[in-house]
């Protein structure tokens, strides 16, 4: 029998390797492409939750005409940071399609962090209207820096960002790190979740689960404008959500299933399209300029198998990372 081995890509390893937001947005989107078009196999991900308002959960996807397949083992844990840890860790583990046999183990933080935000830039390309101007981010952690990298690909008039965050160091090395990167965005913090949201072309709000009382009011979603939650509908009052004209989830299945565990207490809102949908022309993105619309994506592993996909072609390409035996 032949001798098995394993590649391991730690995040320096894999952030060595370059690849672009751009090539991640471009990856994300050829998944749920095929997602739309239905030629994935992607079961429901079970979870456990060892400690109250945490999940560690298992996302399995194969994606046949990509060549991919694959694992995830994600972890949340909001109250890591106080620890000097992570909130967000986990592995990824890609198969070969052919064989099933492992072909390598990598950080998932890095990828999780990179796919959530290509997801919002897919959607903001399709429901965001074309000249919007204005982002609001609510959130200065890991998803409030890597989705203003992400909108910045898709959305050429963006001109002014706004960030808010209830940890005042973490708008300062926000805008420390973001403004020498964008020199054509005025990036500058405000006071308020009602100051980032009000005159937002696009709302990005990247906050927590399990928030025990909305941050975001109906009155501040203003016609014309694209919202992207992160944390299903958490942070956004019921009144808020149910304005969307229309309302776009990444999985259907998924977010009803979470709807039936804490979710939109007040019912989901009328469902207009799984992004993927959107993206393969089945369904229509944006069709007005007035159209108040809202993306709620909970995250799905062919995205995250797709990306590592490509990071295993990499690295095999330039002999990067650690072989480890199997067997």
């Amino acid at each position: 029998m032949s001798r098995i081995e394993i590649l391991y890509l730690s995040q320096p390893d894999i952030i060595a390797l370059g690849l672009s937001m751009a090539e991640i947005i471009g990856l994300v989107e050829a998944a749920l492409r095929e997602h739309g078009e239905g030629r994935v196999e992607m079961p429901p991900k079970p979870g456990i939750h060892p400690r109250p308002e945490t999940f560690i959960h298992a996302m399995p996807a194969y994606l046949p005409r990509l060549g991919a397949a694959g694992l995830k083992w994600i972890g949340c844990f909001p109250e890591n940071p106080q620890r000097g840890l992570e909130q967000t860790t986990g592995v990824l583990v890609m198969n070969d399609p052919e064989t099933g046999i492992p072909l390598a183990i990598m950080d998932a933080a890095w990828i999780t962090a990179m796919r959530t935000a290509a997801v919002t830039a897919i959607g903001a390309r399709h429901l965001a209207r074309p000249d919007s101007r204005v982002l609001g981010i609510v959130g200065a952690g890991v998803q409030g820096h890597t989705n203003l990298v992400a909108l910045a690909e898709v959305l050429p008039e963006l001109r002014q960002v706004k960030v808010t965050d209830r940890r005042p160091e973490a708008v300062t090395s926000y805008l420390a790190e973001m403004r020498p990167r964008f020199s054509r965005l005025t990036i500058e913090p405000v006071g308020s979740v009602e100051e980032a949201v009000k005159g937002s072309d696009v709302i990005v709000t990247a906050t927590m689960f399990y928030l025990t009382s909305p941050l975001v009011r109906a009155a501040w979603f203003a016609p014309g404008a694209f919202a992207a939650p992160l944390e299903a509908d958490y942070a956004w009052e019921p009144a808020a959500v149910k304005l969307a004209d229309k309302f776009v989830t990444d999985d259907a299945e998924q977010t009803r299933y979470f709807a039936a565990h804490g979710c939109f207490p007040e019912g989901m809102p009328p469902l207009h399209a799984q992004l993927g949908e959107v993206v393969c022309g089945k369904k229509p993105g944006r069709e007005r300029a007035d159209e108040r619309t809202m993306s709620i994506c909970l995250g799905m592993a062919l995205e995250d198998v797709a990306v590592g996909r490509r990071l295993y072609d990499l690295a095999r390409e330039r002999g990067a990372g650690t072989r480890l035996p199997l067997t």
